[in-house]
């Protein structure tokens, strides 16, 4: 199988995601510049975090008009699974390829820390090697995801809610929601269940080393789903 990370301008964390991909977990990996578009052969398509276009208009929305983004769409269109880390998921909601948007924290504060997330689907190609808390660092200032009550509505009865910010024990609460996100939310799927978006990063959270591999574990359920296919 085959990776491809698309890198934006002003994307930083593009690095760090090949760096878990191939050193890590021994994938491939390509690194596809925005003008370009994503290798057919790609199996699994990532958006890194950063701060694509350096966010002057709104974090995300600059960058769906990307000529990658349409390789991107097709991709996934295709059943190839996507993944959109911190600005990647911003651009998967901005692009439309996920619902909802991501508003500027409640707090007002950029926040870069650890946090523990509920994995709420253990069944999705992403998720099924997770335990039921997972901790991984989030560094955002846009991490507050809103959706209207019929859009969470339809979330919640598609289970399209993967992870949810709660505490060390699991519980999902107002205190453990860093950034204000309407039911906790720290990511979601598509209903096909092919592309997911969040906002806390798993390849900060790839090796011991780092504090934590849970999210090691996300990006080994990825390719062992890919691999069963």
């Amino acid at each position: 199988m085959k990776a491809a990370v698309v890198v934006f301008p002003g994307a930083n964390c593009d690095e760090d995601t090949r760096w878990a991909l191939e050193q890590v977990c021994g994938v491939p990996t390509q690194m596809v510049w925005y003008r370009e578009p994503v290798p057919e052969d790609a199996d699994l398509i990532l958006l890194p975090g950063g701060f694509s276009y350096g966010d002057y208009l709104r974090a995300g929305a600059l960058a769906r008009f990307a000529p990658a983004m349409e390789s991107v769409r097709q991709a996934a269109e295709r059943g190839r699974l996507v993944l959109g880390i911190c600005n990647g998921f911003q651009i998967l909601v901005e692009a439309h390829l996920l619902p909802g948007v991501l508003l500027r924290n409640a707090c007002l504060q950029f926040l870069c820390k650890d946090v523990w997330m509920k994995t709420v689907r253990t069944d999705t190609p992403f998720t099924r090697g997770l335990p039921e808390v997972v901790q991984m660092p989030i560094a955002h200032g846009m991490g507050n995801y809103f959706i209207d009550p019929d859009g969470l509505k339809a979330l919640q009865d598609n289970g399209q809610i993967v992870f949810q910010y709660c505490d060390r024990a699991g519980r999902v609460t107002p205190e453990a929601n860093p950034n204000g996100s309407v039911a906790n939310i720290a990511g979601i799927i598509n209903r096909a269940g092919n592309v997911l978006g969040m906002m806390p990063h798993p390849e900060r959270a790839s090796e011991d080393a780092l504090g934590s591999h849970d999210g090691r574990l996300l990006f080994e359920s990825a390719i062992e789903a890919l691999a069963r296919v």
